[in-house]
Parts: C-alpha cells; sequence; structure tokens
C-alpha cells in the first residue's frame, strides 16, 4: 500500500512570525519548506520582501525561494505547475512538506487548483494603462471592487500591474478574476494539513512597524537603487518598494516614507487575515505556540 504523503500549509499575515515556526517544524519532522510568498522567488530582493535570511536558508532546504530573476514573468499558474512538479519528486523521499508564505492567492492555487485563463487580448490591458495614466489607480481600484470584491481582500490594491490583470481578466471574460480558481477543489496525490497564525493586532502592528525599521536600517534603500531599472516589473509594484521610489524620485521625504511604509504594510497585513478568514478553513494558533501546533500536526498525519 502507498504511503501517505502530507503537505503542512502554515500562512498568516506579514510578520507573524512564520519563519521561525517553520524553521522549528521542519526540523521536527524531517521536512524541507515550499514557499508561496510571491515576492520571495526573486533573486535580486531580499531586504524588503523578508526573506529568511542566509543563516536560516542553511537551517532547513527551502524550495522556490531565489529561484526567478526579477524580469521574467511568472504566473499563479506557472507556480501550481512548478510546485506539484517538485512535490512530485520530492514525495518520493520524503513524508512531509511544509509551505509557507503570505501570498492567499499562490496558497490556494495549490490547495484547490486554477482553471485556466483564457488569453486576454492586448487592447483591455493597453486601455487599463492609459486609464491609470489620465484617472488614476483608485479609479481602477474602485472598478475592480464592484466586480470582484473576494479578490479585492487579498489583492495589494497598491500594485497597479495586479489591479490591472485582475481588471482585464474580470472584463474579458464576464467573470470575476478570482472565480478562476476552480470552485471543485482539484484532488492532490497528498493530504494538506492547513494552519494559520495569528496575534492580537497592536502586538502584530508593533512588530510590522519594527520590521520596517530594521529593513531600513539593513540597507533597503540601496536595494531599491539597484533594482531601479526594473521598476516597472510586478515584483517591485508592492509594498515597501512604492514608497521608496516615491523617495528616491523626490516626491516624499524620508519620513513620509517610513510612516507610508509601515502604514501600507498594516494594511496589507489585515488584508491578509481576512483572505485567510474567509477562503478556507484553517486551524488557528498563536505562532508562540508550537507545542500545539506540533500536536495538531502529528494527530493529524494519520
Amino acid at each position: 500500500m502507498k504511503k501517505q504523503k502530507y503537505l503542512v500549509l502554515i500562512v498568516g499575515p506579514t510578520a507573524v512570525g512564520k519563519t521561525d515556526l517553520c524553521l522549528a517544524l521542519a526540523k521536527k519532522l524531517d521536512a524541507e519548506i515550499f514557499s508561496c510568498d510571491s515576492r520571495q522567488f526573486y533573486k535580486e530582493i531580499s531586504i524588503g520582501t523578508a526573506k529568511p535570511t542566509a543563516e536560516e536558508l542553511a537551517q532547513v532546504p527551502h524550495h522556490f525561494i531565489n529561484n526567478l530573476h526579477i524580469d521574467q514573468n511568472y504566473t499563479v499558474a506557472d507556480f501550481e505547475k512548478g510546485v506539484l512538479n517538485s512535490l512530485e519528486i520530492y514525495f518520493q523521499n520524503k513524508d512531509i512538506a511544509i509551505m509557507t508564505g503570505g501570498s492567499g492567492l499562490f496558497a490556494k492555487a495549490i490547495t484547490h487548483g486554477f482553471d485556466n485563463i483564457p488569453e486576454v487580448p492586448s487592447s483591455f490591458r493597453e486601455a487599463l494603462k492609459q486609464r491609470l495614466e489620465t484617472e488614476g489607480l483608485d479609479d481602477l481600484v474602485t472598478e475592480l471592487e464592484t466586480l470582484d470584491p473576494e479578490y479585492c481582500t487579498e489583492a495589494d490594491l497598491s500594485n497597479a500591474q495586479r489591479v490591472i490583470r485582475a481588471l482585464e481578466v474580470s472584463q474579458f471574460t464576464g467573470k470575476p478574476f478570482s472565480s478562476w480558481q476552480i470552485q471543485q477543489k482539484q484532488i492532490r496525490p497528498f493530504e494538506i494539513i492547513k494552519v494559520a497564525l495569528e496575534r492580537p493586532r497592536e502586538e502584530l502592528y508593533q512588530r510590522i512597524n519594527h520590521r520596517v525599521d530594521l529593513m531600513l536600517a539593513a540597507g533597503l534603500i540601496d536595494e531599491v537603487k539597484s533594482v531601479s531599472q526594473y521598476r516597472d516589473q510586478n515584483a517591485l509594484q508592492t509594498v515597501g518598494y512604492k514608497e521608496a521610489f516615491s523617495f528616491l524620485d523626490g516626491d516624499i521625504d524620508q519620513n513620509t516614507m517610513v510612516e507610508l511604509i509601515k502604514r501600507n504594510s498594516r494594511r496589507y497585513a489585515k488584508r491578509q487575515m481576512t483572505w485567510f478568514r474567509n477562503q478556507d478553513t484553517f486551524k488557528w494558533f498563536s505562532p508562540t505556540d508550537f507545542g500545539n501546533i506540533f500536536t495538531y500536526i502529528s494527530n493529524e498525519i494519520k
């Protein structure tokens, strides 16, 4: 009889404490870590994405971190296919894998699957880019909130490319972008154990603010300068990078930049929590509750 394989999915908002917990779990479960963080794929950006440190990456083998260059076009469908192929090989020798990250859409691609989104004529994107120039991002976000409120609970709505992508698909197909996630879950050849992490809001917000201070001290501005030639790439249309580019362009001063990064990171964390609560059934824990998390996972592994 074929031995059952398990994917332990650990999700939660930015700065909640996923990295430390997953390292401890991986060592205890003899597992390797697969990232579903949509910005940690890219080799060129580490500080602003809160990527695990070199020391942390060396403790346990990691997959889907530093696997792409920032100018590569990489979709959720690409991710789904890549992870499933990798897990098929991985499970030939291992029984348990850990997947972690804060990108709900990428996590759901593995737990549920994605329909093939039709090719959208370029005219839709060009028209939306034109509107972005003339009307601004807020008007596009307002339309997206009407067409696809579900997607808006998770998406980084300050990311113009993500907003345009969701809008073009919704407009062309007549269906919300989020509805292209398969409603009937795909059957996977492994069991999925779903854990979500949370902290009291004020504690989480303090951790986010502190993390932003650490990022800036670690050289976030220099990192942003080093990728300025790629500033139109999707991965850089996100919190931390957008505000830093505005500062470097002279549009805002340094104090304003810091406050905006902290505020927008807190807002993103709030949307992440909404997504994880509404999109799937997770068992919720504090990241400091290692004993109960390990017991829960052990009990789920038949």
